[in-house]
């Protein structure tokens, strides 16, 4: 049953008003649980502002939101929180080729695959007679294997490493490996080994170890070796960007490539301004490396990965002075200091206070970010973290080696010639000298404190007018080159050394030179008698027609036989990866960057099994971010570093 009741006009609408006023009034007193309201609180401060349902869940703030003055949180989205980074894995490359010069340490390789390839491609060549020379005493049939370096540009060289495949030569030492051509190769089911297309072509002297070892293990050292910068790579190599699944669309991949063009980018001939990332797709972004990063791609990156995607200057302002608080706390100061680096000039004023810091660790990662931002003012903090701490130093010249500055050539010409401090002996350390002789000869290989003589051709030989104890330093990787901090060095008779297969370096006791003779068999004897000064003994072996292999033969004996005035040193590079302390009890500890991501003048390869400083061995450090395998297959060519195996290139190495 319904009841109807009615009202005068009049009433209706006096009526309609106090419903309202009721809803208003009412309302808080039940309870707006849509709003997140108590009736309570309402009528305590009737004023208060309103909490977010989101944020009344957890009521403290996140780690990367940033408040403003009303209390408003901003959230800024970086660019790597949407992308990932493709072309970053090497490209194993290989082919077949043959080592000549051996005399009579080659052999007669035995029939198959291997023998065809190499057999039909001298025939392509127009070689006479091939079958007669894989066949001579004086050749080696060896397997050439390389990893293409991600970054690399047409024209530029990389090292490759050669092996004897079966039965047949004994030794590669005094060997020249000829021309042989380097392709991709993969295997793939039921069709055997593919190759792809010639990616680069690789020739030169072949440097094989000349270690001590167990006797099993001598005649497989002599037969693999390297030739060092061998590969000239004929093709570019660059990095690309790929958003992630969830963001692909034209949209997002322009805004992502205009805001890294606009952090980055670089003048054309005409002097018209170019970004260094363009748009192909919608998920790729071509990438070219900014010149100042091109010796640290993963710096590179990572300052990328940290450029805002989408923010107002208001929202900059307000992350700006939260970076600036994490920036002097030690465990948030590396994340901040990419964040400022990132944002760019705006940010060096907060850098540079960060750089007086009473932390190392705040004042080493404020500094790193200043220099690639071409400022100087770190410099001082670059030298004390160098020198203090091993876990900082490759990353301290790396920096400094981005510093067109020249504070930066004084600061690196001091710590070449580091002394002991405090009777630390860091501050004395090898790698401490070397690693500032490879950036200062990254920063500018004409600085006349390191210019160095190309010595017939064959490799760089740097006399170095530096103080404290000698070091007589080679390398086995990418440049044949040799340097002597202590330009005067001279060898300690008596002595008789051997340089390849051909030369002799002899002194009697107590004599004031040093005789070279050459003895090969259908040429005539030469001599040359030379001061006892290394450098000049060095020089007289290349005019006799040592290659670097033979020379660095010459000083490993040398080393062995106490000949040497003071330390003799193979690769004494700094490494990334370590670990650092932050207090004196060694509990609170990180890890300064990774040992696959050493920037690209200090890349080494760590044999497998090989740990020290807490650093990844070979199994993990072989992977990069996607997983894939960018160095060598430790599997393949490196022994295990067990007991009697020698792991160096030239014998064994004394700590």
């Amino acid at each position: 049953m319904f009841v109807r009741l009615s009202f005068p006009k009049a009433s209706r609408s006096s009526l309609a008003l106090s419903v309202m006023l009721a809803v208003l009034v009412i309302g808080p007193l039940s309870g707006c649980q849509g709003l997140g309201l108590k009736g309570g609180d309402w009528f305590k401060n009737p004023f208060a502002k309103k909490k977010s349902a989101t944020r009344s869940q957890s009521p403290e703030k996140d780690e990367d939101d940033d408040f403003g003055d009303s209390g408003t949180k901003v959230k800024t989205p970086l660019v790597g929180d949407y992308t990932t980074f493709a072309g970053l894995h090497g490209v194993v490359l290989q082919g077949v080729g043959l080592v000549v010069g051996l005399n009579g340490t080659g052999g007669d390789p035995p029939p198959g695959a291997y023998r065809e390839a190499l057999l039909d491609d001298l025939k392509r060549r127009e070689v006479r007679r091939p079958n007669e020379l894989i066949s001579s005493p004086d050749t080696a049939m060896v397997v050439v294997t390389a990893i293409l370096p991600p970054l690399i540009h047409k024209g530029e060289h990389f090292d490759v490493e050669v092996r004897v495949e079966g039965e047949g030569a004994r030794s590669l030492n005094g060997g020249y490996l000829m021309e042989t051509i380097l392709s991709e190769t993969t295997v793939v089911a039921g069709q055997g080994q593919m190759k792809g297309h010639v990616v680069a072509k690789a020739k030169g002297p072949v440097l094989v170890s000349t270690g001590e070892g167990r006797n099993e293990d001598k005649a497989g050292v002599l037969l693999r070796g390297k030739v060092l910068g061998g590969a000239r790579c004929l093709i570019d190599r660059d990095m690309s960007i790929y958003l992630k699944s969830d963001f692909r669309n034209f949209r997002n991949v322009t805004r992502i490539a205009d805001r890294i063009g606009q952090r980055f980018f670089s003048y054309n001939e005409h002097g018209t301004r170019e970004p260094l990332s363009k748009a192909q797709t919608d998920q790729r972004i071509n990438l070219k490396v900014h010149p100042r990063y091109k010796e640290n791609d993963a710096r590179y990156r990572n300052v990328i990965g940290h450029i805002a995607f989408r923010e107002t200057p208001v929202e900059q302002r307000v992350r700006m002075q939260r970076l600036e608080r994490e920036l002097l706390t030690p465990e948030k100061s590396e994340r901040a200091a990419l964040q400022l680096e990132a944002i760019g000039n705006d940010a060096i004023p907060i850098l540079k206070s960060g750089i007086k810091s009473t932390h190392l660790e705040c004042r080493f990662h404020s500094a790193v970010a200043l220099a690639y931002l071409e400022d100087s003012d770190g410099l001082d903090v670059l030298k004390e973290a160098a020198l203090k701490e091993r876990a900082f130093r490759v990353f301290c010249f790396a920096a400094m080696s981005a510093l067109d500055d020249p504070r930066a050539h004084i600061v690196l010409r001091e710590l070449m010639s580091a002394q002991p401090v405090e009777n630390k002996k860091e501050y004395d350390s090898a790698e401490t000298r070397y690693g500032a002789f490879r950036a200062l000869w990254t920063l500018d290989p004409n600085d006349p404190f390191i210019a160095g003589e190309h010595i017939q051709d064959e490799f760089w030989l740097h006399p170095l007018h530096t103080t404290g104890s000698p070091i007589v330093h080679i390398t086995h990787r990418k440049r044949n080159e040799i340097v002597l901090f202590g330009h005067d060095q001279e060898f300690i008779t008596p002595l008789a050394l051997r340089a390849g297969n051909h030369i002799m370096v002899t002194c009697s006791p107590g004599s004031e030179y040093i005789t070279v003779s050459r003895f090969a068999v259908g040429e005539k004897d030469k001599q040359i008698k030379t001061s006892r000064r290394i450098d000049e003994v060095l020089r007289v072996c290349a005019k006799l027609g040592a290659s670097y292999p033979d020379v660095a033969q010459l000083l490993v004996q040398a080393d062995r036989q106490h000949n040497l005035p003071g330390r003799f040193e193979i690769d004494a590079l700094p490494r990334a990866g370590r670990v650092y302390y932050r207090d004196s009890d060694n509990k609170n500890e990180t890890r300064i960057g990774r040992p696959t991501q050493a920037p690209t003048m200090f890349q080494q390869t760590i044999p497998e099994g090989v740990e020290g400083d807490g650093e990844e061995s070979e199994s993990e450090a072989s992977k990069d971010n996607s997983g894939r395998a960018s160095l060598v297959d430790a599997r393949a060519e490196k022994p295990a570093a067990k007991k009697g195996i020698n792991w160096w290139p030239f014998g064994k190495k004394d700590e």
